[in-house]
């Protein structure tokens, strides 16, 4: 019985996480990915295969603000870790699970890291004692809230990649070449894509301070201070369909989770076309906005970026700084539109973290644990102030 209710959470939680292969030409099947199921753990894998292997970038931050990894405590037995299929596609998992043997021989690490699809599932059904993945659905939350009485904890422990596909490479806001705009604030894209609402999601939890109203709503460039032919177009909205995790993200960061879109919102999901290719949405997206001189959309940054479409400067406030996405101001999270994943982990309130979940964490979010996902080279390290912050969670 179990396991078929943990099968029709997997199907549920897929559709969430359906969009990540599906955007840009790095996403393409390959000879060998053609043989597997189409949208299977399988097929991706192969599709992703030599993208996985080697490093995107040899870019090395600073990491000497993180600390050491010293044990605390020597605790024996297994830890189960699933979720993140591109954290187990690629050598870092492999790599992490050697050096904290060093460090902990006691400990027995076994990974199932088929989809992110899994992560939060696994941890509800007792099949996983930690899960890797993004900001978890709704229904996750619920279903571990109604299951274990209590909503998972979220340990960060990256930073999404710059412009690898798959690994949660960051949005960028676009528009089209003649538009005069450069930059915009994240209340801004609020009004722009999203409407009035009586509220927004924290988990499970509805906050009715984060409401606001239609006098927030921005429908015209007039509105985003553009004068002249400019001030009375309306501004044609793009994006993903509203079912993928993208859209998930960017309801987060940007609506306050309350999913109150912009009626008008034009989205877009990957297709079949006769000819037997995929008509990706991102460059559905691109296409619409490279002809529509009024159009603004988001997509995810991706190597051979599209160059005949506008990236904007993105400001937390009206005060800015307004920043550009690049690989330092996304690893250091000073553009707000930055991806993240977390460690996920049952711990009823009051209690503490099962021993060998925390120094698992404590080593990942050690400078060790870091330089190797920077040696991996597709997800972005921590810095030492988001490292603080999370290592007091563990407390």
């Amino acid at each position: 019985m179990k396991t078929r209710l943990f099968c029709a959470a997997i199907v549920a939680s897929l559709l969430v996480c359906f969009d990540a292969a599906g955007q840009s030409s790095q996403s393409m099947p390959t000879e060998e990915s053609r043989k597997l199921p189409a949208g299977s753990a399988a097929e991706r894998k192969a599709r992703m295969a030599k993208r996985a292997a080697a490093p995107a970038y040899r870019k090395k931050f600073d990491l000497s603000g993180l600390p050491d990894y010293v044990p605390q405590d020597k605790p024996t037995g297994t830890l189960r870790i699933s979720g993140n299929n591109y954290v187990g596609d690629s050598p870092l998992a492999e790599w992490w699970r050697e050096a904290f043997n060093k460090h902990q021989p006691g400990i027995k690490i076994e990974y199932n890291l088929a989809t992110a699809a899994i992560a939060v599932p696994a941890l509800y059904f007792d099949l996983a004692d930690m899960g890797i993945n993004h900001e978890p659905s709704f229904y996750d939350y619920l279903a571990h809230l109604r299951l274990k009485g209590y909503e998972p904890t979220g340990i960060e422990a990256f930073t999404g990649a710059y412009d690898v596909v798959g690994w949660q490479n960051q949005l960028v806001i676009i528009v089209n070449q003649k538009n005069p705009i450069t930059k915009i604030t994240m209340k801004q894209l609020d009004g722009i894509f999203g409407s009035a609402r009586d509220g927004g999601w924290v988990g499970t939890t509805w906050k009715p301070e984060l409401r606001r109203g239609p006098e927030g709503d921005l429908r015209t460039w007039g509105q985003m201070g553009l004068a002249g032919v400019w001030a009375d177009r309306r501004i044609n909205v793009f994006g993903y369909t509203l079912r993928y995790a993208t859209a998930l993200e960017f309801s987060n960061k940007v609506l306050q989770a309350s999913d109150k879109w912009n009626g008008d919102l034009h989205a877009y999901a990957n297709y079949r076309r006769p000819d037997g290719t995929t008509y990706l949405e991102a460059d559905q997206i691109f296409d619409q906005i490279r002809k529509d001189p009024a159009a603004i959309g988001y997509a995810r940054y991706h190597g051979g970026f599209p160059k005949d479409v506008k990236i904007l400067a993105v400001a937390e406030s009206d005060a800015g700084p307004y920043v550009v996405p690049t690989i330092d101001t996304v690893q250091n999270r000073t553009y707000p539109l930055w991806g993240g994943q977390s460690f996920w982990v049952s711990v009823k309130p009051g209690t503490r973290m099962d021993a060998k979940a925390r120094e698992f964490l404590r080593f990942v979010l050690s400078r060790e644990g870091q330089e190797l996902l920077q040696k991996d080279g597709k997800y972005l390290p921590l810095t030492a102030e988001v490292v603080r912050r999370e290592l007091k969670k563990l407390d």
